[in-house]
């Protein structure tokens, strides 16, 4: 704090643009800018409005049970549970088409209305639902077919949560437009960022005001950022989430044969799980007695029988066992007030 500040959107900064080629780097070819916010909610308005800019149409095509922010236009591709509320449900603007439904996507696009799908790599508020093998690859190519934009919303799945810096990279797809958020600011600051292909970036040229926004790009939050990138790059970091990731599928894997009528699905990427369970709302019994033992993990917001689980990066052997430990305990007691 004594280098830097909360930054200015009037004056150029270092530490934004150290940040800004940082994020590039981790990218493919072909990413070019990166615009600020504070929050994963304004970093995917943004993205849309981006979109919209590049192709020139209006509607957004999300995933039904999806989750993309509170605010503008982040929330008319949220579920109607938070955007009719509100009246930013419009149907005119924004449509909800099932995941993994492949059909059901190329109907939405094949109007060459549509100015960009944007889906979570894992739909996390949906109880982390697993892509289907080549589902997102053909979301891509069929936006490229039908000349809509790609937009991966990596807030909740990107920074090698999955063992890929990117969880869609993973999946063989290059988006045209990335969002980060929430794990970028290292819990420490707020700050997002959403990296653009040159068609998609190209407003920034013609209008370098064209979003504005008061506390985004801090240069405080972005010398976190540029830590987070380091960190989570190293070679050593990538080693413990895969062995984790190994360690959370066997011990997950003994619990759910030890109450196989209770919990009933694993669904896992990397660190990015969803426990499924046989009760229409478990997942809130299992949060509650997870708290209640020292552990915080959020049930599915749409889908009630599914605990989000998502444990640290930095998780040595000793800390997995104590997890696992816990969660075993959690989840037999939970599975007692059911039955």
């Amino acid at each position: 704090m004594r280098m830097v500040d909360m930054g200015n959107h009037h004056f150029p900064a270092l530490a934004r643009t150290a940040l800004a080629n940082a994020l590039l780097a981790t990218c493919h070819e072909g990413m070019s800018k990166v615009v600020y916010g504070a929050s994963g909610g304004e970093a995917n308005d943004i993205a849309i409005k981006s979109a919209r800019y590049a192709s020139k149409r209006k509607k957004i095509v999300s995933i039904f049970r999806a989750y993309h922010g509170n605010t503008g236009l982040s929330l008319g591709a949220t579920d109607e549970r938070f955007s009719e509320r509100f009246l930013s449900g419009r149907p005119d603007e924004f449509v909800h088409v099932r995941f993994n439904d492949i059909a059901a996507m190329e109907e939405a696009l094949a109007s060459r209305e549509v100015a960009a799908v944007i889906m979570e790599t894992i739909p996390a508020t949906y109880g982390f639902p697993m892509p289907l093998p080549g589902y997102l690859a053909e979301v891509k190519r069929l936006c490229e077919e039908y000349g809509s934009i790609y937009i991966a919303d990596e807030v909740q799945t990107g920074l090698m949560r999955t063992g890929e810096m990117w969880a869609i990279y993973g999946y063989g797809v290059e988006p045209d437009i990335l969002v980060t958020a929430k794990g970028i600011s290292g819990g420490l600051y707020p700050l997002s960022a959403v990296v653009l292909n040159e068609r998609c970036g190209q407003w920034l040229d013609e209008d370098g005001w064209g979003h504005i926004s008061t506390g985004a790009g801090s240069e405080l939050g972005c010398v976190v950022g540029l830590k987070v990138l380091e960190i989570t790059q190293r070679p050593a970091v990538r080693a413990m989430v895969q062995a984790a990731s190994a360690h959370f599928a066997e011990g997950l894997g003994a619990i759910a044969s030890s109450q196989p009528d209770w919990l009933i699905g694993l669904r896992q990427n990397g660190l990015v799980m969803g426990l499924e369970f046989n009760h229409p709302e478990g997942a809130k019994l299992v949060s509650r007695a997870l708290y209640d033992n020292g552990v915080w993990a959020i049930f599915a917001t749409f889908d009630t029988r599914v605990l989000q689980f998502k444990p640290g990066l930095l998780l040595s052997p000793d800390d997995c066992d104590d997890l696992l430990d816990r969660v075993a305990v959690s989840v037999a007691e939970a599975g007692e007030r059911v039955s």
